[in-house]
């Protein structure tokens, strides 16, 4: 018999709904968590038995933003939802991090964590439910969980933290001076487990603080799950964690001191060779039966990270020779490319990036189909980390969870620098080609786009570094703090923790954490010393650029900009673009134009931009009384001539202001197709335009002033 059960509470200003019980009620654990009017269904499955074999923890975390939930159709041919975007990713991402350390160790049934919008307000953001949602369905399931965890959305403004800011406040921060943050933090009753931030140069303290904030404000949250279980969880699913303390006591036994030599090399793939050698020296020794226990893996594991983190405990040196401070060696260089808009390589360590920045007009701005809407972006930035990167062979395909999350988390550091687009009104396309890594890729990224960019001419506000901070945390509570970590020491470690920011402040923080949070006094020792470390690399980086180059690479467009009355914009496009299509195929030019007015015109030739300016301002602005144009005789009649003097705007030259003599027929002076200069001498009572040229030199252009009159003047 299935039982209902719904549980409320004011959440800030709106009201959470948790409820259970009536919708998909075959799946283990399944919540509808609605904030406002934003809801989502979250469900949750997992297998009774393991796979035979399996040496890992298979979660599967999957988002979907079904478009009905704000009452839209999809995009494209088909109309249907189809693979996951770039948001639903990065949402599935944002759920799986703080979840996934909160499972009991040992624990390696397949679970699937399915969240789904169900209903979108247009205010409340739905990822923030969707952590909740799956928080709950995971709390009630009886998978061993060691939940619940809450979450939160933080913003900054007026100098004040805001609890769970509208969508509206959050969209375009870099056009929003009054909204400097957007912050998402998941995490237990105790501890923070996982935050993911765009930030617009914030202090140290100030980050902290947000953090804080909305750890204090999720524990609300977490109460409420705690509710709604007490009156719906499942019995909790019968699960002991395996006990592989004698296997480990073998391994240890047969290879501790070979492991212990390998992670003394300095050298990458000297070091990875040597403990994979120490590896098969182990499975030598042990029995064809210890060899079949699927806990083998965790046994090395837990080997591994014995020596690499009781040597950082105890005071020692890291594996490459570092104290926890020391950022490794920095090379940064720009301009490897020649036919590219901008490029770098930086190298820190065994990481490298090679990015590249190129240049684009409107046309190409992406855009985006949301469910709050559609809308355009003109920074795009991309992160490629094939497997030569870390010497692997590998299968070379789409981009993966990895990348876009990577990619988004440099975008996101780099966006507080970029030059409003009405500066600087170009699209810029980042990739980032990782050669190289061993810890923090994406760091290298960051650093990597901010020389790139420079390189290409674009006028960031300061160049941006990222680096990333690790952790080592004890049972006995002692614990060290590790900056610019390295890929193992990422691996055996307790914490990724990547700061990118300015000299002026922090632009991104991302932190996720593989046990069971941290504290506040860890994470301020951690910013700490990502300060440090952030000014070192920025150092290094000035070696080789320190702003934008004034010129473009000879291979970029430019960009010229006008602004035109918004009545005249039908004119300009012409009949079915008749226009404008004439304008770009007789210049050469790329011209787009919105809908206030605003005309782009592109082009890495100067005269091709100068001539479809030229053409759309002849369409655009009126002659002017008085002045002297140069146009082309398009017709002879017998009182005089008419004139293409401006764009398309033709004028009537009487036969008396031809010449400083009595004319019979125009075509006593003048023929059809003659160029002439022209003076504006004004508009009759119809509006027809009345033209001169008497009183102009038709040499130079300049207005002919009779000598008579010179005397008259003087006397």
């Amino acid at each position: 018999m299935f039982h209902e059960v719904k549980k409320s509470i004011q959440w800030g200003e709106e009201t959470l709904t948790l409820e259970t019980g009536k919708v998909a009620r075959q799946a283990d654990g399944s919540v509808i968590a609605t904030l406002g009017e934003t809801s989502v269904m979250a469900n949750v499955t997992f297998a009774k038995e393991p796979k035979p074999g399996q040496d890992f923890f298979p979660l599967t975390v999957h988002y979907q933003e079904k478009y009905y939930a704000a009452g839209k159709v999809p995009g494209g041919f088909f109309k249907r939802e189809a693979r996951p975007s770039e948001k639903e990713t990065l949402t599935a991402r944002l759920i799986d991090r703080p979840c996934r350390p909160l499972f009991v160790p040992g624990f390696k049934h397949e679970v699937l964590v399915m969240c789904t919008v169900l209903s979108h307000d247009l205010v409340n953001e739905p990822d923030i439910v969707a952590m909740i949602a799956a928080s709950a369905a995971l709390t009630i399931s009886g998978v061993p969980f060691m939940g619940p965890i809450g979450a939160a959305r933080v913003g900054f403004s007026g100098g004040k933290y805001v609890l769970n800011p509208a969508v509206d406040d959050l969209q375009g921060l870099r056009n929003n001076p009054d909204q400097r943050l957007d912050l998402v933090v998941a995490g237990t009753k105790d501890a923070v487990m996982m935050v993911e931030s765009e930030a617009y140069e914030l202090s140290e303290a100030e980050m902290l603080g947000a953090v804080k904030f909305g750890h204090e404000a999720m524990q609300p949250v977490i109460d409420l799950i705690i509710s709604l279980a007490e009156m719906a969880a499942k019995e909790p699913f019968d699960f002991t964690p395996p006990d592989y303390s004698e296997l480990y006591g073998k391994v240890k036994a047969a290879g501790e001191a070979q492991m212990r030599a390998a992670f003394a090399i300095k050298d990458k793939q000297e070091r990875t060779n040597a403990i994979s050698a120490a590896r098969d020296a182990i499975k030598a020794a042990l029995s064809e039966e210890d060899l079949a226990d699927a806990n083998l893996g965790s046994a090395f594991k837990k080997l591994e990270s014995s020596i690499l983190r009781g040597d950082i405990i105890s005071g020692g040196a890291r594996i490459d020779g570092r104290d926890t401070k020391t950022v490794r060696p920095i090379v940064s260089e720009v301009g490897l490319l020649p036919r590219t808009h901008g490029s770098s390589l930086f190298t820190r360590g065994e990481t490298q990036a090679l990015v590249v920045t190129t240049l684009g007009t409107g046309e190409d701005e992406q855009i985006i189909d949301a469910l709050h809407g559609n809308f355009r972006s003109n920074f795009l930035l991309h992160y490629n980390f094939p497997p030569y990167s870390v010497g692997e062979v590998g299968r070379v395909g789409s981009p993966g969870r990895r990348e876009i999350g990577h990619g988004k988390l440099a975008w996101r550091a780099l966006q507080a620098v970029l030059p409003p687009a009405t500066d600087f009104p170009y699209t810029i396309r980042i990739v980032s080609e990782i050669t190289e890594s061993n810890g923090s890729s994406s760091m290298a990224t960051v650093c990597g786009s901010s020389l790139s960019m420079m390189d290409a001419g674009v006028p960031l506000k300061a160049p941006v570094a990222g680096v990333a901070m690790g952790l080592i945390l004890e049972d006995d509570g002692k614990w060290a703090v590790l900056t610019d970590i390295l890929g193992d020491e990422d691996h055996l470690g307790d914490m990724d923790f990547k700061v990118a920011g300015t000299e002026s402040g922090i632009t991104s923080l991302q932190m996720d954490i593989k046990v069971a949070g941290i504290t506040p006094a860890i994470m301020e020792q951690a910013l700490a010393q990502a300060k440090d470390g952030r000014m070192h690399i920025l150092g290094e980086m000035a070696k080789a650029l320190t702003e934008g180059r004034s010129e473009f690479s000879a291979h970029a467009p430019r960009i010229e900009t006008m602004q035109i009355p918004t009545d005249k914009i039908r004119e300009v496009i012409g009949s079915g673009g008749k226009v404008i299509r004439e304008i770009v195929e007789t210049s050469g030019a790329k011209v787009d134009i919105n809908d206030d007015g605003i005309i782009k015109i592109a082009s890495a030739n100067a005269e091709a931009i100068k001539k479809a300016y030229d053409m759309i301002y002849s369409i655009v602005a009126e002659p002017e009384e008085g002045r002297i144009y140069t146009g082309k005789v398009v017709k002879l009649v017998d009182f005089g001539a008419f004139v293409n003097f401006f764009g398309k705007r033709d004028g009537l030259v009487h036969v008396s202001q031809i010449a400083n003599k009595r004319l019979t027929h125009p075509s006593e002076v003048l023929k059809e197709g003659q160029e002439v200069k022209v003076k504006l001498l004004g508009f009759d009572d119809r509006g027809k335009v009345r033209l001169g040229m008497k009183m102009v030199d038709q040499e130079t252009g300049a207005e002919i002033v009779e000598k008579k009159n010179e005397e008259d003047a003087e006397a």
